[in-house]
């Protein structure tokens, strides 16, 4: 099967490789369409010394699995237990199991191949209503939607969103959309222009603003962003922080005022997908509105180097027609 390899820091090429073996209790499924985000490209400069297939947003047809799921157009979660049986435990989420893989990040080929893997309890079937173009994009808003299972936000609230790159904008579509009063502060005049389309107050951050939020999403991916939250953030707020950090530039910062202002910090990662799906069903988020690019699998390596250009928004891979 064709797919894109990162062989080392910025080091990407499309390249013939076997068919991956299927797991036991796992399903094939053969990927339609793939999305670059952030943690991809951060992935190909050296982020966690990776090397593999990278690729966690994904939509795909099952080509080997149950009977229910064979030939079922599916959306697959990303984190995998080692241990398959904790699945028969009610409570149990992968999300943070120790002994886990997660699929184009940690010890689990991607979706940019022909192919991959994961068990059937981390797929979703997509709605026919819900096109692959959204569909591929269940990832990310699950990822938007998490925050709300995290913390409570009271009606009305006011949000800030640092950072317009696709999740932040993602973000600040969710947040509108729930009925609070947000703003988002961004760097890029038509992602700004565009977030404005869904009721939200969008505006380039300017120095020295006095403006406080009671609480604030940093989804800059920029250690910049996370002193910003701080300046901004009102005594006993909330910080939720979507961006991470290599080890060699995580951000300094007032510790001494998070404690004093007793601020609270919020790390927020993945998201359950069936709200997500269920919200893209409804017809009530604009995913493709996001969309730059599309190119196929044959020219991945180009579709990687659109993506990473600056101000880019979601650049999608075709890896097949099926």
């Amino acid at each position: 099967m064709q797919a894109l390899i990162i062989e080392g820091p910025n080091r990407l090429r499309l390249a013939a490789m076997p068919e991956p073996p299927l797991p036991v209790g796992e399903c094939r499924v053969a990927v339609k369409l793939a999305g670059i985000c952030r943690t991809d490209l951060e992935l190909l400069k050296g982020y966690m010394g990776f090397r593999g297939v990278p690729g966690h947003e994904f939509v795909g047809v099952v080509a080997e699995g149950p009977e229910r799921l064979i030939g079922r157009r599916v959306v697959g979660e990303i984190n995998v237990p080692c241990d398959l049986s904790k699945y028969a435990r009610p409570e149990f989420d992968p999300r943070h199991e120790p002994e886990r893989t997660v699929l184009g990040i940690l010890r689990r080929p991607g979706a940019f191949a022909e192919a991959l893997t994961l068990p059937p309890q981390n797929l979703l079937t997509v709605p026919d209503n819900v096109s692959d173009e959204e569909a591929v994009f269940t990832e990310p808003l699950a990822a938007a939607l998490e925050i709300f299972e995290q913390i409570h936000v009271p009606p009305g609230e006011r949000v800030l969103v640092i950072g317009d790159g696709k999740l932040g904008l993602l973000v600040a579509q969710v947040c509108a959309l729930f009925g609070h009063r947000v703003t988002l502060h961004g760097r890029h005049e038509r992602k700004l222009a565009l977030a404005r389309r869904w009721g939200v107050v969008a505006r380039e951050a300017e120095a020295g603003s006095t403006e406080r939020y009671s609480l604030i999403v940093e989804a800059t991916g920029s250690p910049a962003g996370f002193r910003a939250a701080l300046e901004l953030v009102e005594p006993r707020g909330t910080i939720v922080l979507k961006s991470t950090y290599a080890p060699d530039a995580l951000p300094p910062f007032d510790a001494a005022k998070v404690v004093v202002d007793e601020i609270r910090l919020v790390g927020s990662r993945c998201g359950r997908f069936g709200p997500a799906l269920r919200l893209l069903a409804q017809g009530k988020v604009d995913v493709r509105a996001l969309i730059d690019n599309r190119k196929p699998l044959a020219q991945g390596v180009e579709a990687f180097e659109l993506a990473a250009k600056k101000g880019a928004l979601k650049v999608l891979v075709r890896i097949s027609e099926q």
